[in-house]
Order: C-alpha cells, then structure tokens, then sequence
C-alpha cells in the first residue's frame, strides 16, 4: 500500500511540476478547462487539473505519513482523504481569489460618453481642428483630443460633455450648457 501512496504523491507532484514548466515557458498559462475571465464563477472549481493534482500529491503524502503509525493503512487512508481534500481546496480557493485580481484595465472610450470633461487646450469650432480635454473615464482622469461641432470656440477651462468618440483618441463634446439629451449618442454606463 506505500507503493500507491509514493505512486499518488509523485504522479500529483510531477503535473503540478509539469505545469509550471510549461507556465514558466509561456507555452500554456491555464491546463484547466476555464481561465482568464471565463473562469470568474461564485464556486470552487474543484476538478480543475491544479485542484486534482494538488490533492492527488497531498493524498499521497498525508497516506505515507499514515502508514508510519500504528494503525496502518486505516491511518494512512485518513489522513490521505484530509490532506488530499485540504490541498484541493486550498489550491482551488487560491486560483479563484487569483482570477478575481484579473482584469483588463484597457480604456474604453465609448465609456466617456455623457461625462462632463474641462476644456485643457481650446477647442476651434465647426471641427475645424483639435483640442484637449481632462475627463474621468473608468475611474481615472485621461487626457484625450477633442473637436466639437459648436459654433463657437471652447475656451481653456470651460465645462463640457462627451457626446461621442469620433476617430482613436478623439472625442466630439458640447458646451455643458448647451447640450440636448438627444445629442448624447450613447449613454454612459
């Protein structure tokens, strides 16, 4: 019976060796049949390979450790059982708190659209060129290029709103004070 259990904790070892090889590599970042995003659900993912293989290593260990006591195979199938079932757990419970951290943090600047941005180079009016504007998008202040259809210019410092992203980086806005509901081309989330 020591035989499964060294046969257990080698084969749980040497996956988990072998995936973080390939990890390390960059040949595959996840062997599990969910990763990234995809793998954000409410519960454990407890037959993912790291999950199994980690349980199967601590199964072996814990049942070697339950064999050098005096009651033997009952032991080691015990304490197999607790190790093997902790490491699981545990292992599934860490990559799930990793996958939480996980997010992209690209700006999207269709998120914008709606939100009131202050005029930090003039903008010429009737596109006729472009200009800055500081807007809090996504929970940090960016700086993008702006054009607005306005009559007038929109001078440094004056309150505007994004009323839609026109080209990569650049956004259409309207004088605050000017601005209808029905220009808004989208609303912000």
């Amino acid at each position: 019976m020591n035989t499964f259990f060294i046969t257990c904790a080698l084969t749980g070892s040497a996956i988990l060796l072998f995936q973080l090889v390939l990890g390390v590599a960059g040949i595959s970042d996840d062997m599990d049949s969910q990763s990234g995003a995809d793998g954000l659900h409410v519960g454990l993912d407890l037959l993912s390979v790291r999950a199994l293989s980690a349980g199967l290593a601590a199964f072996g260990a814990g049942g070697m450790l339950g064999m050098r006591t005096p009651l033997g195979i009952v032991a080691g199938l015990v304490l197999g059982s607790v190790f093997g079932a902790a490491a699981a757990l545990g292992v599934a419970w860490v990559m799930r708190s990793m996958l939480r951290l996980e997010s992209d943090g690209s700006l999207q600047l269709e998120n914008a659209i709606g939100a009131t941005a202050h005029v930090y180079l003039g903008i010429p009016p009737l596109k006729e060129g472009t200009g800055k504007v500081h807007v809090v998008v996504q929970g940090r202040t960016v700086e993008l290029s702006a054009v607005t259809a306005h009559d007038a210019p929109l001078l440094t410092g004056a309150s505007v709103v994004v009323i839609d992203v026109v080209g990569s980086g650049v956004v259409e806005v309207a004088p605050e004070a000017a601005i209808l509901p029905s220009e808004v081309t989208h609303a912000a989330p």
